[in-house]
């Protein structure tokens, strides 16, 4: 038996199409005539929340999804074309209470203020229960869909080489300049900004609206916002990291950072690459979590896991791997596992179901309850923000105590 968790974990899933396995569209429990309703996703989004989990992420992009890193693959064999997924978050968020709803925004092509008024819209239609996944884009084809900017034609070795490491620098300062903005914008209403005092005819205090004033590289923006300050007063901010330089983002700009550890000891060197960036930041007090990421399949027979994965494979004629682990097994010997890397600092975890609904309801539906019976998962939603699930306080607007 594990020994107990310090504290109660964080888990989310990451919800993506039919699954995150190329193939799970044609599993017989799969909806693909479904993927691009509201109701396929208020349903997968009702069974997160109906598991008590943190949150929900939405993946998004700005081309179709690809088997190959740096362009369309030609594929017609495997699921292509996705809904927005702030406004699919913005749909699900009435028909839930109490779970996060975390869409992915692309910031390299896209205006921090039109997506900062988004986040903040999320927030308010969700009771304070938005978040944010940023994604950089590095892509070509991405590109031409904007035109205004190109990327440079990368060597053989591409982002590995140094022009592509210097594209993977440049593209996540960016980030972290768009972060700043974000965070500007929505503070940039007090949070007593808005009278609505009829006698009077005053509806605001323009003196508690403030210019943000940014000016950076890639853009300036002046704002203030069109949208009032968010319920969480800042939405949480979150990003994926695979390596230094987007471990330095999650360091020194998020709340949350999503990482791919292949192993006990990746995991710590990780954490820890990540604690000595955020106290080189100035930010050693703030909470920053960590969570593991991690592509399941599980069943509870033992076995039984592996034999559908090898189906899913064989239906694409390749075994399938990505940037995450790939666990593959039971719902207690997951729960095993994630308690072991609890322990070496991961804070949570954020699943990616192989198969929907499947995988999810075997989250759901026996992997909790499992947590729960070890003491390390909540019985009851104990918050009714994003922030508050997190233990992440709501933040000083910087604006009003600088005033």
């Amino acid at each position: 038996m594990p020994r107990s968790s310090p504290a109660p974990l964080h888990l989310a899933v990451a919800l993506d199409a039919a699954g995150w396995h190329p193939a799970a569209w044609r599993e017989p429990g799969a909806r693909p005539a479904e993927l691009f309703t509201a109701r396929y996703w208020a349903d997968l989004v009702a069974e997160a929340e109906r598991g008590l989990l943190d949150f929900v992420t939405l993946e998004d992009s700005l081309s179709l999804q690809s088997s190959l890193p740096d362009g369309p693959d030609g594929r017609t064999d495997q699921v292509r074309g996705r809904l927005d997924a702030v406004l699919v978050a913005a749909r699900v968020a009435p028909l839930t209470r109490h779970i996060g709803l975390v869409p992915t925004a692309v910031v390299t092509h896209t205006e921090p203020f039109h997506v900062s008024k988004a986040i903040a819209t999320l927030d308010f239609v969700s009771t304070g229960r938005a978040g944010v996944r940023l994604k950089v884009s590095g892509r070509a084809d991405e590109a031409a869909h904007f035109g205004r900017r190109t990327v440079p034609a990368l060597p053989a070795e591409g982002l590995a080489s140094a022009e592509g490491q210097a594209l993977v620098a440049d593209l996540f300062d960016e980030a972290n300049d768009y972060v700043e903005v974000l965070r500007r914008l929505w503070d940039s209403w007090e949070d007593d900004a808005e009278i609505r005092d009829v006698a009077t005819g005053r509806f605001v205090d323009r003196r508690k609206l403030h210019h943000v004033d940014f000016v950076g590289r890639r853009f300036s923006v002046r704002g203030p916002s069109i949208t009032p300050r968010p319920p969480q007063g800042q939405p949480v901010v979150a990003a994926l990291a695979h390596d230094t330089v987007p471990y330095r983002l999650v360091a020194r700009s998020a709340d949350l950072g999503f990482v791919t550890p292949r192993d006990d000891e990746h995991a710590r060197s990780i954490v820890t690459g990540i604690r000595r960036e955020q106290a080189a930041a100035g930010r050693a007090d703030e909470t920053v979590h960590v969570f593991g990421d991690l592509l399941v399949f599980l069943d509870r027979s033992p076995g039984a896991a592996a034999d559908r994965r090898a189906r899913l494979d064989e239906s694409t004629g390749a075994a399938h791997t990505g940037d995450a682990e790939v666990f593959t097994g039971t719902p207690e010997q997951l729960a095993d596992l994630l308690q072991e890397r609890q322990g070496v600092g991961l804070t949570g975890f954020r699943l990616r179901p192989g198969a929907l609904p499947h995988d999810l309801e075997q989250i759901t539906r026996y992997l909790v309850p499992e947590l729960q019976r070890r003491g390390a998962f909540r019985t009851a939603y104990e918050a009714n923000t994003l922030r508050g699930l997190l233990g992440l306080p709501r933040p000083a607007n910087h604006y009003a105590t600088t005033a």
